[in-house]
């Protein structure tokens, strides 16, 4: 395919998963990740998404967890809802990419996708050190699934494979270290920026930020912080928001969610599209917002499906969204709901927002804050709660629509009218998504000090 053996066997690539000759990313830094030599992964490009773009997330069990691929279409739904990008989960637990590929047609592209995600070699690997035939089959599947999505008009968004935290305990044919399960990964993972950059689609790295953001939260949070999960596989939500965080960035969301310009002098405040100002007086703004921040928390009693509560999950487990965000800069690229100040003359000021409140400095209002980093629980959790449970269910049916039904009974003796049974099925629960998007009146204020 492509002389794909040619150039692989002909020495592209090394066991250890670096191209000869090529410049790969600094780990002198940081000595627990010392041992990889990651190719430099590219930048992000232009804005890949268009409006009305149907988005399939495919993977194996770590997308069949319903966690990065609900972050990603929470994030979507919520704070770009002008896109009106609609998004199925087509994640099966231990799925190699030649599985997927064996059913993309039937489970994947009769839906017309214009644009999909994949997340594959995590079983591809074989949780063992890496060998020769183990990239040339992955690279052969890999470019399989491309070539099919690109003749079917979808764009692709080639996701690199996670990391490991520890040996999984189902797998008995497992083999090697920790250490050498995660070079074979990296091995994976560099296959993935060559072919990437070969076929001219778009490269996610979801194994870097993994490994770089795990060594860090052992060292910031706990010793025993599982980036990878309990399971030493599949993540908790710290990283899978990291895994969310590789493939918005990858699709070059630029990641302004809102800006709002306060005058303090008169009284005034331009707000960015997707918010209107409703009034403004005495320091005391309110907006109504259709662009909601992305929230990694939700209120007590808002949570489905097992989200973070504010103030309850346990960063140290792995187990935070904010953990996440304090080991990938989720914030600053693609959560930036800023507030400005003009004249901000006073040396300190009290924002209060949505029964919050920070003391700020009048330099720090003049630059700009973040009010979605600095305001966790905020005016717009609870809508956003609604929006993941609606986004949870829906993704949820997807499972059982394309396992149970699709791959069942029901799916054996007609597929067609399996298909059309169970998208009137889902039907409602498309349009609840959408319709959990909300407008959200907020009141900010800014009192000196």
């Amino acid at each position: 395919m492509r002389n794909l053996l040619s150039w692989f066997l002909a020495g592209s690539l090394t066991a250890a998963g670096v191209a000869f000759g090529a410049a790969t990313e600094n780990t002198a830094a940081d000595p627990a990740v010392a041992i990889f030599s990651p190719l430099p992964a590219p930048k992000a490009g232009p804005m890949l998404l268009h409006v009305g773009d149907r988005l399939a997330i495919c993977g194996d069990s770590i997308t069949e967890q319903r966690m990065y691929s609900r972050l990603i279409e929470d994030y979507l739904t919520a704070c770009l809802p002008e896109l009106k990008v609609t998004v199925r989960q087509f994640g099966w637990s231990g799925e190699r990419a030649s599985g997927f590929l064996s059913r993309m047609t039937n489970d994947c592209l009769r839906f017309k996708p214009t644009i999909a995600t994949t997340c594959y070699g995590m079983n591809d690997h074989e949780y063992r050190p890496y060998e020769n035939r183990i990239g040339v089959t992955y690279c052969e599947n890999s470019l399989a699934i491309i070539e099919a999505f690109r003749s079917h008009g979808a764009r692709v968004v080639l996701g690199s494979p996670g990391c490991v935290g520890k040996m999984p305990s189902w797998v008995k044919t497992a083999s090697g270290t920790v250490d050498d399960l995660n070079l074979s990964l990296c091995t994976l993972r560099n296959l993935d920026i060559e072919m990437a950059a070969r076929e001219g689609v778009t490269f996610a790295d979801v194994f870097w930020p993994m490994v770089t953001g795990g060594a860090a939260a052992r060292r910031q949070f706990s010793p025993e912080f599982a980036i990878a999960g309990r399971d030493g596989v599949h993540p908790g939500w710290a990283g899978q928001a990291v895994m969310a965080y590789a493939y918005l960035k990858a699709m070059g969301i630029p990641g302004e969610i809102g800006l709002l310009k306060a005058d303090l002098k008169s009284g005034g405040m331009e707000v960015s599209a997707g918010h209107q100002l409703v009034s403004a007086q005495n320091g005391v703004f309110v907006v109504r917002s259709q662009r909601y921040p992305f929230c990694a928390c939700v209120p007590p009693g808002g949570a489905d499906n097992g989200y973070p509560v504010c103030g309850k999950a346990d960063p140290g487990a792995g187990e935070s969204i904010q953990a996440a965000m304090a080991l990938v800069p989720f914030n600053h690229d693609l959560n930036r709901f800023t507030l400005v100040a003009r004249h901000a003359s006073a040396a300190y000021y009290r924002v209060t927002w949505g029964g919050a409140e920070k003391v700020l400095t009048g330099r720090a209002l003049t630059v700009g804050v973040n009010l979605a980093e600095l305001f966790p629980l905020n005016p717009f959790s609870a809508a956003f709660a609604g929006v993941d449970a609606a986004v949870a269910a829906k993704q949820a049916f997807e499972t059982h629509q394309i396992k149970d039904v699709f791959h069942g009974g029901e799916g054996k003796a007609g597929m067609e009218a399996a298909v059309a049974r169970t998208e009137k099925e889902r039907e409602p629960l498309a349009r609840a998504v959408a319709g959990a998007v909300v407008p959200v009146t907020h009141e900010l204020r800014i009192e000196p000090l």
